[in-house]
Order: structure tokens, then sequence, then C-alpha cells
């Protein structure tokens, strides 16, 4: 397929996961792309993996001047965009009585505000006709116990999602959201977790699934894709879940 063919996409938190994964099949299908990420080891992953020509850019979505410079960046080395795929985030557990004000704004820093002021600055560099993704996920609906404060943050990534589909409308720009469920990328990593502790949460989390497995990242990428690009020409404002079927308990 050739859906890319002449099409320069953003993809913020471009080097790992889901996003490099969602990177690598827009350039195999015929399009350039922009990576965005912040960690040294993910930044070369993707220098290595994209072809040359991509960009591989370290911005930090927590930083509120971060937006503006990475559209400065994107304007000069790119110029119009087809497509922003605003991906940026993390997630971290935090039971109840542990929520403090640096732990809430951390996490509300880089998933609804860092996602908010990219979409700001970065809207007059989208072609009308364009699209731009969100990822949200599926931890609104699910309500972990110790999960509240991630799940507010997507939550708010989807209802900015809603917003812009009509703020953009005018300009034929789609604007819609991806839920992924539980997908293998570094999430144990960043949990601290390892061994044996990992293999265990991966098989409670794998039989709450009704396909009874963890999703990869190149499964989220085909749904990624195809929001992104003109196959969803008359798909705005809608979240698509991407979980096995997790939500559907």
């Amino acid at each position: 397929m050739t859906r890319f063919k002449d099409k320069r996409i953003l993809i913020t938190g471009g080097t790992s996961g889901i996003g490099l994964a969602t990177a690598k099949r827009i350039v195999a299908e015929g399009g350039e792309v922009a990576v965005t990420g912040v960690t040294q080891d993910h930044l070369d992953e993707a220098g290595r993996d994209l072809p040359s020509g991509s960009l591989v850019l370290r911005n930090d979505a927590s930083d509120p001047e971060a937006a503006k410079d990475l559209a400065e960046k994107i304007k000069d080395q790119m110029g119009q965009i087809d497509g922003a795929y605003l991906n940026a985030g993390f997630g971290k557990n935090m039971a109840t009585e542990d929520v403090d004000a640096d732990g809430f704004d951390a996490m509300m820093d880089v998933n609804v505000r860092g996602v908010a002021l990219q979409m700001a600055a970065l809207k007059p560099l989208i072609k009308d006709g364009g699209a731009v993704l969100v990822t949200s996920s599926v931890a609104p609906y699910l309500g972990g116990a110790k999960g509240a404060i991630y799940a507010a943050s997507k939550a708010s990534c989807l209802a900015m999602a809603r917003s812009w589909s009509k703020d953009l409308a005018p300009r034929n720009i789609r604007v819609n959201a991806v839920a992924p469920g539980p997908i293998e990328t570094n999430f144990f990593d960043a949990l601290g977790k390892g061994g044996d502790e990992a293999e265990d949460m991966k098989k409670q989390i794998a039989e709450a699934v009704p396909l009874g497995r963890m999703g990869k990242p190149d499964e989220v990428a085909a749904v990624t894709c195809f929001l992104l690009s003109d196959d969803a020409s008359y798909v705005s404002g809608s979240e698509y879940m991407v979980d096995g079927g997790m939500t559907l308990r």
C-alpha cells in the first residue's frame, strides 16, 4: 500500500512502542515522518530504525515551551504537514491516599497540558484535509483502583479530541482518538517491574482480555494508520478501542 505517498506525519512520543510502530508503517507506505522522544536510548533506536531523512527530535512534552519549539522545528524542516499523532504521554499507578500535587501535576503536565499546547502550536501547520490523532486509553472505562489520575488524564485527551474535531471541521481536518488496551511495550519497565513479577502481571492482564493475550504495537499501528490516512475520510470525533475486547467485560 502507498496510502501515505507524498504525506508528512508528525508523531510525538514516536521513538518507542506504538508511536515507533506507527512511524515504521507510515514510512513503509510511502510517507515521511518526524518523531519525538525524551529518552536517549529510544531516540537512538528510532534513528536506527527509521530511514535517512526522517526527523528524530528530542522534545519533552512536560515543558510548556516545548510545543512552540517543536512547531518551529517542524515548520523549518518539513513545512506543512498532513497529519499529527499526539501520542506522547506516560502512566503511573498511584493509590488514592498517595496522590499528591507533584504526582498529579507530573501526569497532567504531559498527558493533558502537553497535548493541548501541541495542538495549539501545530494547528496552523496542518494542511486542510489532514488528520489529527490523540492517544486516549481504556483506563477511564475500566476504573483501576490505583489509576484514577491516569484515567482522568486520558479521559481529558478524548474530550479535547472531540472538541477539536468540531473546531477543525471547517478545514476538513479530521480529529480522532485511539484507545489502546494492554500492549506489549516498555510499560513494565516504566513501572519498575521485571522478571517473575512482570510475567505474573502479564498473565493476570491476559486473563482479563477476552482474546486471552496482550496486544502488540503493530496491531495498534494498523488502526492509527487507518485513522491518519484518507481511508478514514469520513471518520471524525470518534474513539477506536484496540483492546482485545477488554472494555466489553
